[in-house]
């Protein structure tokens, strides 16, 4: 009976009927089955053995860059590349790098204690003892030779200083020790600088950083007592990339500015210690008991200073430019050649970084086996796809600068996206950049399977906003992408060039403190991080996807609401801001607000004139092909009326033009939204706030008109028969 049921059903034409799918935006109806078949063909290829294979060969050995061994690294993706039937280079720059000569820290007074500065090797970490480690520096200190008393400031932050003011302690003349977190290492030597202070020493404390959070290394997975955090403190919100050559590719024979001029150095030398060798320097400072929230985790009481601890420090390096190796591959488009679809994750680190940048790399690697595979069944992408492995991205995002530079014009014309990745484990997807795209990424995750819970990675994420709200049914789950900052090779596309940008990755499931050490190794990745490769896979499945999608989509899947959504947020809060200081309560941001609404009605147009779309045949698109080419390229160049480099871009760094997206220039990596008005408001520079607030009203009618424009386009293309 159960058998002649099912017979009846199967040949009942309703029953025949596929699932509906859902829709994907961008592409017709029509053309949605097919678009599932390529990504469920791309899904398939990436492998966790291919991951963790890769991973093992590419972090082997130290590399990090301005090396033959990063060199190395780079010959070794570009033949896997060119394996999979892309036609892939290298393309070499150059950038100051310099390198340690020598390091020395002693505790001078009361008693004598010289700092270790190596981190030892651990027979159950068979990388982590090896040769040609570069040593625990930070990278653009200068070079220097002092002695001074020593001064807790706390994270080294603006803020620190005023508590140190109403403590009636300065710096003046002295050496500051500062912990590492709650803002860039760069910003601590920086702020140290500005009020006087001739050193600066960042150590790893381990209430954050070590034993106070959990095990350490190797029983468990926190940085251990001699375990340091190397890193650039190159001014990057003034300007990333090489430091002699501020917005132009610094290529082998081109011109450089002297070292003397470059503006991205910091003042005093700077050094990163452990939380080992930062005990015995704190353990004898006097003056008064740190506040409570400057307490961290070792076994003293924490005094700010200054009094007893009194401290020699002497760096010296090699002032060199020393060579940059990028790998880009490029899959030419077969319809739009000249629209540019570019993701990119960097192949550097500062000793053999399985986590910073490998477990990236090889998940942007299986990308590229991906479409590798699917090239082969004869399928083209519509629009070109350029993926890169860049360098140097460690000393100060230096390959992908050099490189997005010296391709500015074509870049600005071309580039329809830029993803970027960095790191990737176990967790939840995370995402920041451009908000017309986050439409997109919600679908997206959507569409890829989470491989703890089987279920949908945007759902995934939507059960874990939950659980962190102890499973609050009311908790907002509105999926949400963030803003870019810094600190990634996302940098001069979304900062300097204006073009659609988004980060992505997955993490967050495990806390960890090996970040820039000798231990941030594959045996530790696979003990403790993404320890199947699961997520690699993940990582590997969302990228092709995004990268698929944007590739072959006939109309380009930006949305606009978003946008009006957040930018509205941006401006009720420095709104609020201006109000609770004294000095920029008469702010007008009226302007700002109206610009807001126009982006909003915009978008509500640009959605009505795509709406068409997804009735239509492959072949209705297909005869528009030559019209939709326009509407797609005034869709993607709408970023570029947030940019101001005409006008001298930001406010004492004209490097950065985008006027809505920008580090702080006091956070570093951190992000700060319309950052001229917002910093002003925070300077209390009620002049400048105001006359930011016009600047960004300008650009956002400019943006809103792009849209329109992008809209009355596309209205025109789908409505011609």
């Amino acid at each position: 009976m159960r058998i002649a049921v099912l017979l009846l059903l199967a040949a009942c034409p309703l029953a025949a009927q596929a699932p509906t799918q859902a829709p994907i935006r961008g592409f017709p109806n029509s053309m949605v089955a097919v678009e599932r078949q390529r990504e469920d063909a791309l899904h398939a290829v990436p492998s966790r053995d291919t991951l963790r294979a890769q991973m093992r060969l590419l972090a082997a050995v130290p590399h990090e860059a301005g090396t033959e061994r990063s060199h190395h690294v780079a010959e070794l993706i570009l033949a896997r590349f060119k394996s999979f039937g892309l036609n892939a280079q290298i393309e070499q720059f150059q950038a100051l790098m310099p390198r340690p000569v020598s390091r020395t820290l002693e505790l001078v007074a009361p008693e004598h204690y010289t700092a270790q500065l190596k981190e030892p090797a651990l027979a159950e970490d068979p990388t982590s003892g090896q040769e040609d480690q570069l040593p625990t520096f930070n990278a653009y200190s200068p070079d220097g030779d002092v002695t001074g008393d020593l001064v807790y400031v706390n994270y080294g932050r603006p803020v620190d200083y005023h508590v140190l003011d109403s403590l009636g302690i300065s710096v003046r003349g002295k050496i500051v020790i500062a912990r590492y977190g709650e803002t860039w290492r760069g910003i601590k030597p920086k702020v140290a600088a500005e009020h006087g202070a001739i050193g600066c020493i960042i150590y790893s404390d381990p209430r954050q950083d070590g034993f106070f959070e959990d095990d350490v290394y190797p029983k468990g997975p926190m940085r251990p007592w001699q375990g340091v955090q190397r890193g650039s403190v190159m001014d990057m919100p003034t300007y990333p990339g090489d430091p002699l050559s501020p917005g132009w590719a610094s290529v082998p024979g081109g011109h450089v500015w002297p070292i003397d001029s470059a503006q991205t150095l910091e003042k005093i030398p700077v050094l990163p210690i452990s939380y080992g060798d930062a005990l015995p320097l704190l353990t004898h400072l006097e003056g008064p008991v740190a506040p409570e929230e400057w307490r961290g985790g070792l076994p003293i009481t924490y005094h700010v200073g200054p009094g007893a601890s009194r401290v020699h420090l002497a760096l010296k390096f090699d002032w060199q430019s020393r060579p940059l190796y990028d790998v880009i591959a490029t899959i030419r488009g077969s319809r739009y050649p000249n629209q540019w679809v570019v993701f990119g994750n960097h192949h550097d680190a500062w000793v053999n970084g399985a986590n910073d940048p490998i477990s990236g790399q090889v998940a942007l690697d299986e990308t590229a086996r991906s479409l590798g595979a699917l090239l082969k069944t004869g399928w083209r992408p519509a629009r070109t796809i350029i993926l890169a492995a860049w360098d140097g991205e460690e000393w100060g995002l230096l390959g992908s600068t050099e490189w997005g530079e010296k391709h500015a014009a074509e870049l600005r014309q071309n580039a329809v996206v830029y993803y970027n990745s960095d790191t990737n484990d176990r967790g939840w997807f995370g995402a920041a950049g451009s908000h017309s795209l986050q439409r997109f990424f919600e679908e997206v995750t959507r569409d890829v399977t989470d491989p703890a819970t089987g279920k949908s990675a945007l759902e995934a994420w939507r059960e874990h906003r939950r659980e962190e709200h102890k499973r609050d049914a009311s908790v907002d789950t509105t999926f949400a992408i963030g803003a870019l900052g810094s600190g990634s090779d996302y940098t001069v596309f979304v900062d300097h060039l204006s073009v659609p940008t988004a980060n992505l990755a997955y993490g967050g499931a495990t806390h960890d403190g090996i970040y820039h050490s000798i231990y941030d190794s594959w045996t530790f990745y696979g003990r403790f991080l993404d320890t199947s490769y699961a997520y690699g896979v993940l990582q590997a499945q969302t990228t092709s996807t995004a990268v698929l999608r944007m590739a072959d989509a006939p109309v380009l899947p930006f949305e606009f609401g978003a946008v009006a959504k957040t930018y509205g947020g941006y401006a009720d809060e420095i709104a609020k801001l201006a109000k609770e200081n004294d000095t920029t309560q008469g702010l007008d941001l009226s302007a700002v607000k109206t610009g807001v609404a126009e982006i909003d009605s915009a978008a509500r147009r640009f959605d009505q004139a795509l709406a068409p779309l997804s009735g239509m045949s492959a072949a209705d698109v297909a005869r528009r092909s030559k019209a939709l080419e326009a509407v797609n390229a005034a869709i993607y160049r709408t970023e570029q009326a947030l940019a101001d480099s005409a006008g001298g871009g930001l406010p004492r760094r004209p490097w950065f033009a985008h006027l809505i997206y920008a580090p702080g220039f006091y956070t570093g990596y951190g992000v700060k939204t319309m950052p001229g008005i917002r910093e002003a408001v925070e300077q209390r520079q009620p002049a400048e706030a105001q006359a930011q607030a016009a600047r960004v009203a300008r650009a956002l009618d400019a943006y809103a008109q792009a849209v329109n424009r992008a809209a009355d386009l596309l209205a025109a293309a789908l409505q011609r028969p």
